[in-house]
């Protein structure tokens, strides 16, 4: 999926393959604040402790995560004055490329970044990053989001803490909702009632580029976390089994919503870019896209605040007789944490990770406009409202559902947004979706 995990899966194909090396620039800590209230000291000794990590976050590309990291390894190194936090700077592909060729020689940093399930699963059956599961029973516990750090668990074990994190909530017009006398849904039945009241008024009901299909993916991901329950997405992938009935349900509902007109005229052809023009000029009422776009309506200067002020959102309503929960959101980690198993300082890396992560949670949302996969303390920040409801709505989920082709393997994920467009556009029967879906998870690529 675009801006979020960026395919990460599609790297498990290539992790034996022995890359050449990529360049990347070393950059010293040499900037940031004291911490408040100070650091963990390292070890019980004053012996002189050197972590190296690398990161994806360039001054150019990324400067506020750059930024933001530079800041919390300053504080860090001066609350724990015998410690050097040594870092390398890459690019997102050569930062991937550079760690699949650190992996093959047992020589990745002592903590880096890596994404969470396909991608993250070659490197925790090499036995290459340490578990962290003792970081989530001291001062990290139950300071994440629900459902965020599963997504780095393999065999119940967890390699990996979040520092980002995406839901997709459904964004709508305001303005047109009230012209037509409609509210936000709670149930699904409203919801259709909503499509159907903004059909008859010639109104685009949602703004879809299903080009894209990932984008076509929250649709039917939703319909069956909704009809389903929370497991349902997760035990299909982990099972190889795409044969429940909930979920060829879903694919059926996703048709009647075609059906119904419910999505912006020719949406398989578009783009996603193409079709959030669409919302943005006030063609189409609603949009479903993750809460990277939330910046858009509410903090961006280049986005008139007439139009900010028209936005907002609500949570994808429930089906009746379904077993989902209206707190469960589709949506997922971005980059994750690691320790490296081989690490000579792996107990002083895990206190650095352990303070990276909480401190990150308290400054990314503000200072770089990141949010984060801890809960954000929402009475201690300053920012419009909108943003505020979401990361309550995040402080509240019952379990973030991670998206399916994060969750499969290549092949598979390939072949899930070739079955979605088909599906979304009536070349293939709910039935048939279900069974080749099950038959690329079988084929385990």
């Amino acid at each position: 999926m675009k801006k979020k995990w960026l395919s990460a899966s599609m790297l498990l194909l290539a992790l034996t393959l022995v890359l050449s090396a990529c360049g990347g620039s070393k950059n010293s800590s040499d900037d940031g604040k004291t911490a408040a209230g100070g650091g963990s000291s390292s070890g019980g000794s004053g012996d002189k402790v050197t972590i190296k990590m690398m990161h994806l976050w360039p001054d150019g590309s990324n400067s506020a995560q750059n930024k933001l990291a530079k800041q919390i390894i300053s504080e860090y190194e001066q609350a724990n004055p015998n410690v050097k936090i040594e870092t390398e700077v890459l690019e997102n592909e050569q930062y991937k490329n550079k760690l699949k060729v650190l992996s093959a020689s047992n020589s990745l940093p002592d903590v880096g970044f890596t994404w969470a399930a396909g991608f993250l699963e070659p490197y925790v059956k090499g036995n290459m990053f340490a578990p962290l599961d003792d970081l989530l029973q001291g001062d990290l516990k139950d300071k994440f989001v629900a459902g965020t750090t599963e997504a780095y668990a393999v065999d119940g074990k967890t390699y990996a803490l979040p520092v980002e994190l995406n839901i997709v909530p459904v964004y709508y017009n305001k303005e047109i909702f009230a012209k037509y006398n409609l509210q936000p849904p709670k149930t699904y039945e409203e919801f259709k009632n909503i499509i159907k009241t903004l059909n008859d008024n010639k109104v685009t009901p949602i703004a879809l580029g299903s080009k894209d299909a990932w984008t076509g993916s929250f649709w039917y991901m939703y319909l069956a976390e909704r009809l389903g329950g929370p497991d349902m997405l997760d035990q299909a992938v982990a099972s190889s089994t795409f044969s429940d009935s909930s979920l060829i349900q879903a694919a059926k509902e996703a048709q009647d919503l075609v059906k119904s007109n419910a999505f912006v005229k020719g949406f398989n052809g578009l783009s996603n870019d193409e079709a959030k023009s669409e919302f943005m000029n006030e063609k189409a009422a609603m949009y479903a896209m993750g809460t990277w776009e939330v910046p858009n309506y509410t903090t961006n200067p280049d986005i008139p605040q007439e139009f900010k002020d028209k936005i907002g959102f609500f949570k994808f309503p429930t089906i009746e007789g379904g077993k989902g929960n209206i707190n469960d959101w589709v949506g997922g980690v971005g980059v994750g944490m690691f320790v490296s198993e081989n690490s000579k300082v792996k107990e002083d890396a895990k206190k650095f990770v352990n303070y990276f992560v909480k401190r990150w949670g308290e400054l990314s949302v503000v200072d770089a406009g990141i949010i984060p996969g801890t809960k954000v303390d929402t009475s201690s920040v300053k920012l419009p409202q909108m943003f505020i409801d979401v990361l309550n709505e995040l402080n509240n989920a019952s379990k973030v559902i991670l998206y399916l082709d994060v969750q499969m393997k290549p092949g598979a994920a390939e072949e899930h947004y070739n079955l979605i467009q088909a599906l979304l556009g009536n070349a293939i029967t709910p039935e048939e979706f279900a069974k080749k879906q099950e038959e690329a998870l079988k084929t385990g690529k």
